[in-house]
């Protein structure tokens, strides 16, 4: 197996693993600049809408930002060395990043910003913006955006990898091991995307329907985790003969990550459970106040209507 140019001719003596180990600093160039990058772009999104005078929620900076140091978090230290040769600790980077990553970025509601802090283009011609518009209306984006595609990627990205020879494929190179992961974090900023609801998107489902669509996909993860755990021999190729450096056995890593699959797939829907409640309890609030706003305006012809309504019942009786 060639692991060249990924550090993996260091992996081979790695020593045991501690956390204070996994999280000392060794950063992946690919998922480094693309990390900078994010936090450049939002950045002058924000700085952008400022000069302009107008705000932008500290909150969605926090979480933008939170988002992407999640992603550095399991990407440019050593559990990225470590999930190269551990099942377990692989797993804590495919649930972070398909799963926790996610949901921090998509609140940060960076199509939003875009939008807004994008300039619109002269008349006649197209510019990032208006580009941008096209993409979030457009049949492509319908369809990867729509449930009966989600879930289903969403279900495959487990079963269809883990369980088929794709895995020990793409772990034979850098390219493969980083398309991988990019893979993992397209697949959940998809599927959470219109569950969460914070930026404009083609499908837009009710509170109850969002809740059904997130908990139609969580099961599976619990279900992932464990037949790993319940397995009587070691499952995946790449991790059957892990180094005797780090003195593990390939079978109680493998329950390990197994484990972690089945408990974090409670993390994330917590997260946008509380998320949603609290979005669901702000359009209430917004509704509450226009239907105020537009009694004031009418002088409440609505309410008179009903007591006219009343009194004309009421004289009937008589």
């Amino acid at each position: 197996m060639d692991h060249s140019g990924h550090g993996m001719d260091m992996n081979m003596d790695l020593p045991p693993f501690t956390l204070a180990r996994g999280l000392e600093w060794s950063a992946d160039s690919f998922f480094l600049i693309g990390c900078l990058l994010g936090l450049a772009l939002y950045a002058w999104g924000v700085v952008r809408l400022r000069r302009r005078g107008d705000s932008w929620p500290v909150s969605r900076m926090i979480l933008w930002t939170v988002g992407v140091l999640t992603i550095a978090l399991v990407m440019c230290t050593k559990l990225n060395d470590y999930g190269m040769v551990m099942f377990s600790v692989h797993m804590v980077q495919h649930m972070v990043i398909s799963m926790l990553s996610p949901i921090l970025l998509l609140l940060g509601a960076p199509v939003t910003l875009a939008l807004r802090a994008l300039p619109v283009a002269p008349r006649g011609r197209k510019g990032p913006r208006e580009l941008l518009l096209m993409l979030l209306h457009s049949r492509y984006m319908k369809i990867i955006t729509h449930p009966a595609f989600t879930i289903p990627l969403f279900i495959a990205s487990l079963y269809g990898l883990y369980f088929t020879p794709i895995f020990d494929f793409l772990m034979e190179s850098k390219t493969g091991h980083i398309a991988m992961m990019v893979h993992f974090l397209a697949v959940g900023l998809v599927f959470f995307w219109p569950i969460m609801g914070v930026d404009p998107g083609p499908h837009r489902p009710g509170y109850v329907m969002r809740m059904l669509e997130l908990f139609a996909g969580m099961p599976f993860h619990a279900f992932f985790g464990i037949a790993l755990m319940m397995a009587s021999e070691p499952m995946i190729g790449t991790y059957r003969n892990p180094p005797a450096s780090l003195g593990i056995e390939a079978l109680t890593d493998q329950q390990a990550a197994g484990g972690i699959a089945w408990a974090f797939s409670e993390i994330p829907s917590v997260l946008v459970l509380i998320a949603l409640v609290f979005q669901w309890y702000a359009t209430e609030k917004r509704q509450a106040r226009r239907t105020d706003r537009a009694a004031d305006r009418d002088g409440d012809k609505e309410l008179q209507a009903y007591n006219a309504y009343l009194t004309s019942l009421n004289a009937r009786g008589q």
